[in-house]
C-alpha cells in the first residue's frame, strides 16, 4: 500500500461508490481506499473519481471534455489516464499493464508493470523512476509546484536547443496539457533534424 502520510493532496471522498466498470480492478481498489492524491512534491499525481476539482478528474481526460484519446492519435478510447508525471507525462492503464504517454512527442511506450509494481515502483525510488531532476532543480530555486500545476518547460525538452539550458514556471495542469497535445500534433509531420519556429507557447512554426 503506498504511504500517503507525504501527500501534498488527497481526493475527495467518493460521492458514488459505484465506480464504472470499465475501470480495471486495480483502479478501483485504489480509488476506493485513497480517491487519487499528489506525491513527491508534485512528482506524481494519481487522479480520482470527481467531478471538483478539474484538474483531479479522472473522468475528464478519460471520456470528458479534455479526453487524451481525442488529443493524442496513439492513445486509445479504453486507455485509462489514471496519473501523471509532473511535466503532464501521462500514465495509462491499457489491458492491465501501465503504459507512458510522452506528451511533447506523442508516444506511448509500454512499461510492462501493473498498477501496484507501478506504485511500488514509485515510492521505492521517485527521484529515479520518475526522473524528477527538472522538479528538483526547481524546487532548488525556492519554488514549488502547487496541487493543480504542472511544470512548463522551455524551450520543449525533445528539441536541440533544450540542451542549452531551459526555463521552468509552474502552469495550471490543463493549460500544461493542451500545449503538449497541440505541440505533438504540430511537430507530427516534422522530419527529424527540421526546425521548428517557437514565436510563443502555442504557435508553433516550421521551416524546412
Amino acid at each position: 500500500m503506498i504511504d500517503l502520510s507525504q501527500a501534498s493532496f488527497i481526493g475527495p471522498q467518493l460521492s458514488d461508490p459505484r465506480t464504472p466498470a470499465e475501470l480495471p480492478p486495480d483502479l478501483r481498489n485504489l480509488l476506493r481506499s485513497a480517491n487519487g492524491f499528489v506525491l513527491f512534491g508534485g512528482g506524481l499525481h494519481v487522479r480520482g473519481w470527481c467531478e471538483t476539482p478539474e484538474w483531479h478528474s479522472l473522468h475528464r481526460v478519460w471520456t470528458g471534455e479534455d479526453s487524451l484519446a481525442r488529443a493524442y492519435p496513439f492513445v486509445r478510447p479504453d486507455d485509462v489516464p489514471f496519473a501523471e508525471d509532473f511535466l503532464g507525462d501521462q500514465f495509462l492503464l491499457r489491458g492491465g499493464k501501465v503504459a507512458r504517454l510522452a506528451g511533447e512527442l506523442g508516444e506511448v511506450e509500454k512499461l510492462g508493470m501493473g498498477l501496484n509494481e507501478f506504485l511500488d515502483s514509485a515510492q521505492a525510488n521517485p527521484d529515479q523512476f520518475l526522473s524528477l531532476n527538472l522538479l528538483r532543480r526547481f524546487q532548488r530555486q525556492g519554488a514549488t509546484l502547487e496541487p493543480g500545476q504542472l511544470l512548463s518547460v522551455y524551450p520543449p525538452l525533445c528539441t536541440k536547443e533544450a540542451a542549452a539550458g531551459v526555463s521552468l514556471r509552474a502552469v495550471p495542469a490543463s493549460e500544461r496539457i493542451r500545449f503538449l497535445a497541440d505541440w505533438a500534433r504540430q511537430i507530427s509531420a516534422v522530419p527529424d533534424g527540421a526546425k521548428v519556429q517557437v514565436t510563443c507557447e502555442d504557435d508553433v512554426k516550421t521551416s524546412r
